[in-house]
């Protein structure tokens, strides 16, 4: 049942990865806005079809601008989808309305969550979530209201099937879905004992119902909570600012002038995140660059400033270039170097006939060329040094593994590389050595094999070939990494596994 699973999760992933993240939400928010205008004009939300249009276009209007300013002022590159992405969010959050009284709140709700992405931000990572911010100066100031009338019956399936798109590429399911079960749990809670002490009686299903379809939880986890840049790095402290917003969220406080109602409970859990984090924003210039195959490039950084991760864990990179492709500027790259070897950072990338303008602009860099990471991230985190593991890589996923590998001996490990020809067997050597089992699985046998690696033919590994290799797979924990089609493909061989834990390279 896992392995059907991940077999599925990963076929999704692969054609959404041609996205990037921003560009999946910036088309899943513009299909959202889309349907809002239908609905309006049939008569099934409030809002006319008039208010929603003139709310968006002021919105737009007011976030490119003050961002092209900025952009201008701090001469950062130009990010279009960033200014859009902020506009369509606050559309779904505000009071949308023409009449000339709503006019200016409503534009400086805009401004402000623009203005907040430059002035807000703490080495690269936006401190709170900019629409949050947005719409919560519109409230103090008197000038409009959140409304959040996204959290509507009517738009309750679009935006579950348009989230769900969104969190599947960024991998935030099991996040929100717990910030969604909180706020369930605390708003029937809730309206449970404020009924009781109103003498009133509720029907369960009812007030579930209602929690769940006439609030803007579903808007709230999938596209404001799952914000990347203001979420921390491993996936608990995800899952405690999770339950933290959901609890806010689901029993307002009140604070006399104001309460603390969605956005202002989304800030509040951005301040955790940005306590969680660590370092953040980190500075990397080039030092070197060599081939590790025909098609696979190394570089090698200096980071400016100390920071830690733990092997297995990826950056994401921002590599600013001109007309970039839907696979936009920012890009994840697992660590192949080990925290042993910092300040000096390693990654790797696969060269192809048709490379991503991101791979271009890679292939561009000079060394002291300087790049940004938002940050260190995920959990492909390996158990204890003496737990029994499977460790299989499909291309360059094999670079978590380089990293995992040379922090520390496994000799309970074992390792199959799964390569096109044995040229392309990346870091076989640079694994040798690791005390690691390695079964090299390519269609021609490697001319020198280090100590500990053997070469298993160039068969297709399916259960019976891993079975084989691996008598002891129910025993082990599997590691798989890889592109998606490449995992999916893995996924019925792994079946007999003791558990399965992925890191797809997704968009690469």
């Amino acid at each position: 049942m896992i392995a059907t699973l991940i077999g599925a999760r990963q076929r999704v992933l692969a054609p959404l990865g041609r996205l990037s993240m921003y560009r999946l939400t910036l088309c899943a928010l513009l299909a959202l806005a889309a349907i809002a205008v239908v609905l309006s004009a049939v008569g099934a939300i409030s809002p006319t079809p008039l208010d929603i249009l003139a709310t968006l276009a002021l919105l737009m209007l007011a976030t490119f601008c003050t961002d092209v300013v900025a952009q201008a002022l701090l001469h950062t590159p130009r990010r279009i989808e960033s200014s859009l992405i902020t506009a369509l969010i606050l559309l779904f959050v505000v009071q949308p309305g023409a009449n000339p009284d709503q006019v200016g709140g409503i534009a400086l709700a805009g401004v402000i969550a623009s203005v907040s992405k430059y002035l807000l931000v703490w080495r690269g990572r936006h401190l709170l979530n900019p629409a949050a911010v947005g719409a919560t100066v519109l409230t103090i100031t008197g000038l409009g209201f959140s409304a959040w009338w996204v959290g509507t019956p009517s738009l309750a399936i679009p935006v579950i099937v348009l989230g769900l798109l969104v969190l599947w590429r960024t991998e935030r399911i099991r996040v929100v879905l717990l910030f969604v079960a909180v706020y369930a749990a605390v708003s029937i809670v809730r309206f449970s004992v404020q009924s009781a002490a109103a003498g009133l009686t509720v029907e369960p299903g009812a007030l579930l119902t209602s929690v769940l379809l006439q609030s803007p939880v579903l808007f709230l986890g999938a596209f404001m909570l799952s914000e990347p840049l203001t979420l921390p790095s491993r996936r608990w402290q995800q899952l405690l600012v999770a339950v933290v917003v959901g609890a806010l969220a689901g029993w307002p406080i009140s604070l006399g002038i104001i309460t603390l109602g969605q956005e202002r409970a989304l800030l509040i859990g951005n301040l955790l995140a940005a306590v969680l984090v660590g370092r953040a924003g980190i500075r990397l210039s080039l030092v070197r660059r060599r081939a590790v195959t025909p098609t696979v490039q190394e570089l090698t950084f200096r980071a400016r400033r100390p920071f830690r991760f733990a092997p297995g864990q990826y950056l994401e990179l921002q590599v600013p270039h001109r007309r970039p492709d839907s696979r936009g500027t920012r890009r994840e790259f697992s660590l192949v170097s080990t925290p042993a070897e910092l300040p000096f950072v390693r990654i790797a990338y696969r060269e192809a006939e048709r490379s991503s303008s991101c791979k271009r602009a890679l292939g561009a860099l000079q060394a002291d060329d300087t790049l940004t990471a938002t940050g260190v991230w995920g959990d492909f985190v390996l158990p204890t040094a003496d737990a029994p593991v499977l460790l299989i890589a499909a291309g360059i996923g094999v670079t978590p593994f380089v990293s995992q590998l040379g922090a520390h001996e496994r000799a309970n490990a074992v390792v199959v590389l799964i390569a096109s020809s044995a040229q392309e067997c990346a870091y076989l050597h640079e694994l040798g050595g690791s005390g690691a089992r390695i079964l090299v699985v390519t269609p021609d046998r490697p001319s020198a094999l280090p100590a500990g690696a053997e070469w298993a033919g160039g068969a297709r590994l399916d259960a019976d070939l891993l079975r084989s290799l691996v008598p002891d797979l129910d025993r082990r924990h599997a590691y798989v990494s890889g592109p998606p089609r490449l995992i999916a493909q893995l996924a019925p061989a792994l079946r007999g596994a003791h558990r399965v834990t992925t890191d797809a390279f997704a968009g690469y």
